[in-house]
């Protein structure tokens, strides 16, 4: 896997962890608030369905059994004929809906509180001679009334749950005989017990529902208080990592969170203080690593090609000079020609030795690069004007893309060199319509310039070796302005030492060099 194939994972990789669904603090938050009260609320529903009827016998049969005592020691006294025993008794058979009958020895009624004085003269008689059959009797019995528990069996007095198959309703009757020796029924109806329950657990869920929605909103209101400083410190954090140390944390309160921020501030300045070194640092060390793999092979490369490459101005210097020498020019005008060749083919040598020991110097990593931070497209304008005359030679119109600035991070001598490889590139070998376009694209961390021009495409199979030493797609045209076809070889040294992606896309109407540079944190789309 090469250089490029590997970025391109590791870049994969990066997207699909930062693609992760992130679960929002606050609305967990908000989602156990709200599901607490929900259990809260539902476990009291569940206790209340469970042991609320429970409670409702026991709270009855105790009432009751205070009953019976009372009734007990007014009898005892002789004192339940009077009037202070009725407003006793009004008031307390009133407070629990108890129905009263008291029946002396000898059968008479000594004391009634009830609506319906047979049903209660009935079930005291019922009660005295034991004809109350039980629940489970009742397809072989015809009864009214019908035994479906027996809650207390005592000595003196018996309390029991009864069921009334007419009215379909459950009482709880207490019998009992007195210490005079009188007999007494003490009555309360149980039924109300389920529609009061029913009632209350309808009521209470109903209620739960708005208190629930209503603690939902309130933690989603205190959720987003507290986790507030929590989110502004991780846009900075995912800031930071994209090297953005412009954000800083400005929280006001006094915990723990505020002096995280306040750390997080200090270390935002310290990596921005030291960033420039580290990418300075970052690409010596790559140098490092690869200059002893490459050095031998690019000598052996680089004596190779530029014995072949002078060996053609050589020719012709060495002709038009003999020619000289032999007199084979015979007047002035044929002089100063075969002179004027042997110095345009001196100073096309020189050109090609200057380009070769600046490639050799890149290829062999002696070349030292200064990371620095700066708008690139300030940069390219400047470039362009510098160039201009080059332009105006051919009658080419050059056209840049305006925007805002986009910085970037690279070593300016060297980037410039790649951008004036492929301007003169794209003078040389403009046609058609005769336009040089120049425009940014910008992407998550990089900046794209882009040099277009309009003329014939280059072919396909010529693609894949443009960026070779001495490769020329056609040889009599760069013969003809004076290219060596080391150019390119120089950009994607450069490129390879910066560490950054380079390439050429074919039009119809034209052909697109391009190159890329690490985009600064702070860069905002215009």
């Amino acid at each position: 896997m090469n250089r490029s194939e590997h970025r391109k994972e590791k870049y994969k990789e990066k997207n699909h962890k930062e693609n992760k669904p992130r679960y929002s603090l606050r609305l967990q938050f908000t989602i156990i608030f709200f599901f607490l009260m929900l259990g809260a609320i539902g476990s009291c529903w569940i206790i209340n369905s469970t042991f609320l009827e429970r409670y409702y016998i026991r709270e009855k049969r105790i009432a009751l059994t205070q009953m019976y005592d009372t009734v007990n020691a007014a009898a005892v006294n002789n004192s339940i004929d009077s009037d202070e025993f009725d407003e006793q008794v009004k008031r307390s058979a009133g407070i629990e809906n108890i129905s009263l009958i008291v029946m002396d020895a000898e059968s008479a009624t000594v004391k009634l509180h009830s609506t319906d004085s047979a049903a209660m003269g009935s079930r005291l008689w019922d009660n005295l001679f034991g004809k109350t059959p039980d629940l489970e009797e009742r397809d072989t019995i015809s009864s009214r009334y019908y035994l479906v528990d027996e809650l207390v069996s005592e000595e003196a007095y018996s309390i029991r749950i009864i069921y009334d198959s007419r009215m379909d309703l459950k009482t709880m009757e207490l019998f009992g005989v007195m210490d005079d020796g009188s007999f007494c029924l003490l009555r309360t109806a149980l039924e109300s017990i389920h529609n009061s329950s029913a009632i209350a657990n309808r009521f209470m869920g109903y209620i739960g529902i708005a208190i629930s929605l209503l603690g939902a909103l309130i933690a989603l209101l205190l959720a987003t208080r507290l986790t507030e400083p929590i989110r502004e410190l991780t846009e900075i954090s995912s800031r930071m990592k994209n090297l953005d140390f412009s954000a800083k944390y400005k929280g006001e309160s006094r915990t723990e969170i505020a002096e995280l921020g306040e750390n997080i501030n200090e270390l935002s300045e310290i990596l921005e203080r030291t960033i420039s070194e580290l990418k300075t640092a970052n690409n010596e060390l790559r140098e490092d690593i690869e200059r002893k793999e490459k050095t031998e092979e690019m000598r052996r490369e680089f004596l190779s090609n530029v014995t072949h490459e002078l060996k053609t101005p050589l020719a012709l210097i060495k002709g038009y000079a003999e020619g000289l020498a032999e007199g084979v020019a015979d007047n002035p005008q044929s002089a100063v020609f075969y002179t004027d060749v042997i110095v345009d083919e001196a100073d096309k040598m020189n050109q090609i030795v200057t380009k070769l020991l600046s490639l050799n110097q890149l290829e062999f990593g002696k070349t030292e690069f200064a990371m620095v931070r700066f708008d690139i497209v300030g940069f390219v304008e400047g470039c362009l004007q510098n160039a201009d005359l080059l332009a105006q030679k051919k009658d080419i119109r050059v056209k840049i893309q305006k925007r805002p600035p986009l910085y970037v991070w690279a070593d300016e001598f060297w980037t410039e060199e790649v951008f004036m490889n492929y301007f003169s590139n794209a003078v040389n070998h403009c046609k058609g319509e005769k336009v040089i376009d120049i425009h940014f694209e910008e992407k998550e961390n990089c900046v794209r310039v882009v040099v277009f021009n309009t003329g014939d495409p280059i072919p396909e199979a010529s693609l894949p070796h443009l960026w070779e030493k001495f490769y020329k797609v056609d040889k009599a045209r760069t013969r003809e302005y004076g290219g060596s076809g080391v150019g390119l070889s120089i950009v994607k040294a450069i490129m390879d030492q910066m560490h950054q992606e380079y390439g050429v896309i074919n039009y119809d109407n034209g052909v697109a060099f391009w190159f890329e540079l690490e985009k600064d944190g702070q860069t905002r789309k215009g």
